[in-house]
């Protein structure tokens, strides 16, 4: 007896998938206010346990980094590691600490475990941007507070190295007014790379509104035209439907004549209240 054939499982339009959202340091920036600029990145870093998907996990700081690394150092050694949702994600934090490690990034420092078996310390990492254009490990996202610093010698070396990324959620620019000229060489590659660019803010505060745009290119999420945050949202969930020569009382309230529900609407292309 033959058996109906199965029915595919349906394919998501749109899902958050994975995105280490970079941030950039400028030069002007790195030379400025070191122990405020830290403590705003770790406090972005470890926030609700590093578990946002805007976390900002890849930071890259221009050469000599020393000072600036100092700093963040100390701001991360004063931490102590928040509860994390499940202790599945508390095993894949640490498992994604080993895979940093294993692909040459250094530990630089740690906070503190919390109290509870599921909050794990803070980790604080560095590399050089060589290395993490070289290391596909190290471009992939640590779902919890661990962060990677990597070390930049040139303009050119940064926009080679942003280019090679994948894609994401946000991502930001440091910067002061002398760094305009050298951000307006970047942008360009971020605008291809991330749905949301930040300048001289940190991508954990995400506004529900009419310009939000949380989305971007893959693996960031499976389709960068929409956004899941904000008044745009609605389209993942709408599939357009076309209504030729159709009898009026057949139409959708929200397509008949008269605009019932007093929609804003066009009519032959024209705005129609």
């Amino acid at each position: 007896m033959a058996t109906a054939a199965a029915r595919p499982e349906p394919i998501p339009v749109y899902a958050e998938m994975s995105s280490i959202n970079p941030q950039v340091v400028l030069a002007g920036a790195a030379s400025g206010d070191l122990e405020a600029f830290a403590a705003a990145y770790v406090g972005s870093l470890t926030l609700g346990a590093g578990q946002f998907c805007t976390n900002p996990g890849l930071l890259f700081v221009p050469e000599p980094a020393g000072g600036l690394m100092e700093a963040i150092a100390a701001a991360v050694a004063e931490q102590t590691g928040q509860v994390m949702l499940t202790a599945g994600i508390r095993d894949s934090y640490h498992e994604g600490l080993a895979r940093l490690e294993a692909a040459g990034a250094a530990r630089v420092c740690s906070g503190r475990d919390g109290e509870s078996a599921n909050a794990p310390a803070p980790v604080l990492f560095t590399a050089t941007a060589a290395q993490v254009l070289e290391s596909p490990d190290l471009q992939e996202e640590v779902f919890g507070s661990a962060g990677l610093v990597a070390a930049y010698e040139s303009l050119d070396e940064l926009r080679a190295v942003l280019e090679a990324l994948p894609g994401q959620l946000a991502a930001s620019i440091h910067m002061t007014e002398s760094d305009h000229a050298a951000a307006a060489e970047l942008v360009p590659v971020l605008e291809r790379k991330a749905g949301r660019l930040i300048a001289n803010g940190w991508p954990t505060g995400v506004e529900v509104n009419h310009a939000m745009v949380h989305g971007g290119p893959f693996p960031a999420t499976s389709d960068p035209r929409s956004t899941s945050v904000g008044t745009l949202a609605i389209r993942r969930f709408q599939r357009p439907v076309c209504y030729q020569n159709f009898p009026p009382d057949l139409l959708p309230n929200a397509a008949r004549d008269g605009n019932p529900l007093s929609l804003a609407r066009r009519l032959n292309g024209e705005p129609q209240l």
